[in-house]
């Protein structure tokens, strides 16, 4: 625990090593990670490598009551993993309560010695994680909530690596200085840490040619505003083309649902080297909260790069067609004074799922019965107009219910919004695997005409994705990774309030094809 002030308020805050973001880890394509977790706080703790693949190690991807059971206070745990065919940029982060508002840092994966970047090498690289800020405790932020069956309340800011910027009412708070030279490149790469907003991203007078995201190469677009959901990371080159001056940057929320956002812009300075500080700072706009046509162009310039060296296997026959819709619900509370003995509740397929006592893959691997189910619905109980909403009985079902699938099946899954309380955007994020987005769209899915327009050329290729609000998106991905594998939204909210599902991926026959054992010190519930 360290003492942090923010926006003129002080509050001990879960850090790790002391600092705010946490430290960023350097490594290489295939070199393999050990990395040692001292619980030194009152919490429980559990750490994800978020985007790491994770062949076969389980054990050590992090999710508490998933793939672990957590590391107990003065206690410690050796996370020991292989970034096997992986480079770019991922992140790591807590991932258990809401513990993950402040612990969490970059984790930078450069490409095997003497293989260069598919894009024009830069001169400097920087890393930019975006974060939000609460004053209150954010564990009492969250528990009131659940008390109270509503909504928790948002946070006070947002934050560019660790730092507000022009904070309202708190002059001390001096915002990241982003220092460039000019004729030179540089490769940023953002990650959106934040738990529970999407965020825009610009800088004043200058474009973004955009080379990566999740840690996979897209072909490269410019554009002057980023749209990055929690949970995801993008790589952009950055030409410093001006002579000299500041120019302001700006992290704003995007939501374009009736949903409460803290609608605090997060700035910080680009700041050419020989420029003084007294200058005027050079202004831009962030774009309208709501900006829907700023946030599609974005997401649908995106595509795989799929070259010779790094191409997209999209899955083209498929084993398993799933469906599943994902939103909100509401289910009775006689305590929720507040909620009127109601509570707000999310669900995937009207299941909203409940954390058991004791870690799946374990449960899974030494057979351990009465822990979960493997018999999640690959279709909606019941089919109504889902993005239309309005639904009588909002009451979803509750249980640990899992998917089970055979090593190397092919899955395409189709997530749907509803809009039961509301249609909102949900950013989705799969454990274990990336996938390909094939295909999305507003309103309800139509199995008949909309894969008729699906890309299987090269869909982008992610470990996390929106699902629209009001609308659907579908992914493919190939069942390699045998595991227990979990699939949740990555607004922090809507996870506490259920909306998670996991897969259960068989061994398959080969040498190679099963969960490795679990380590020596792996740790107990």
């Amino acid at each position: 625990m360290k003492n942090m002030t923010k926006l003129c308020s002080s509050k001990p805050t879960v850090t790790v090593n002391g600092r705010y973001p946490g430290p960023t880890i350097y490594a290489r394509e295939d070199d393999t990670l050990l990395i040692k977790v001292v619980n030194h706080v009152k919490y429980n703790i559990s750490v994800h490598w978020h985007g790491v693949r994770q062949v076969r190690t389980g054990w050590a991807d992090g999710p508490a009551y998933i793939t672990q059971c957590p590391i107990q206070p003065g206690q410690v745990y050796t996370y020991n993993y292989t970034l096997t065919g992986q480079r770019g940029t991922l992140w790591w982060h807590a991932h258990i309560l809401w513990l993950r508002a402040t612990v969490y840092g970059a984790i930078v994966i450069l490409p095997k010695r003497g293989v260069p970047y598919p894009f024009p090498k830069p001169d400097h690289e920087k890393v930019i994680v975006l974060g939000e800020w609460w004053k209150s405790d954010t564990e009492n932020v969250i528990n009131e909530a659940l008390k109270s069956g509503l909504a928790p309340n948002v946070s006070d800011s947002h934050m560019i690596n660790g730092r507000p910027g022009l904070a309202k009412n708190c002059p001390s708070d001096q915002g990241y200085k982003l220092s460039v030279e000019n004729g030179k490149t540089y490769l940023l790469r953002l990650v959106n840490a934040a738990l529970n907003e999407e965020m825009f991203f610009k800088v004043a007078g200058h474009l973004f040619t955009v080379v990566e995201v999740d840690a996979c190469y897209v072909k490269p677009f410019k554009t002057d505003t980023i749209l990055i959901a929690p949970g995801q990371t993008t790589n952009v080159l950055l030409t410093a083309s001006k002579s000299a001056g500041k120019y302001l940057v700006t992290a704003s929320p995007f939501m374009d649902a009736p949903i409460a956002v803290d609608n605090a812009t997060a700035t910080a300075t680009l700041h050419y080297s020989g420029t003084l500080s007294s200058s005027p700072t050079i202004l831009t706009l962030p774009p309208p909260q709501n900006a829907t046509s700023v946030a599609n162009n974005f997401t649908k310039s995106l595509r795989s790069l799929n070259s010779k060296k790094y191409p997209a296997l999209v899955p083209t026959t498929i084993d398993h067609h799933l469906f599943f819709t994902v939103g909100l619900g509401l289910n009775p509370c006689p305590t929720c004074k507040a909620g009127n003995g109601s509570r707000v509740v999310a669900s995937i397929n009207n299941v909203t799922f409940v954390m058991p006592q004791t870690a799946l893959l374990p449960a899974h691997y030494f057979n351990i019965s009465g822990v979960f189910t493997t018999d999640f619905p690959k279709n909606p109980p019941h089919v109504f107009n889902y993005s239309g909403g309005s639904v009588t009985n909002m009451a979803t079902e509750t249980g640990t219910r899992l998917y089970k699938l055979p090593y190397n099946a092919t899955v395409q899954l189709v997530l749907q919004d509803t809009g039961v309380i509301a249609p909102e955007n949900h950013p989705i994020h799969l454990h274990g695997f990336n996938f390909f987005e094939v295909g999305r769209g507003l309103g309800n899915f139509n199995p008949k005409k909309d894969p008729n327009n699906f890309n299987l050329v090269d869909p982008v290729e992610r470990n996390t994705i929106g699902v629209p609000s009001g609308g659907w998106v579908v992914i493919r991905f190939r069942a390699d990774n045998p595991g227990v594998w979990f699939m949740h939204c990555h607004l922090e909210v809507h996870t506490t309030w259920g909306l998670k599902m996991a897969f259960l991926v068989e061994n398959g026959k080969g040498p190679n094809q099963s969960i490795l054992p679990p380590p020596k010190d792996f740790p107990k519930c």
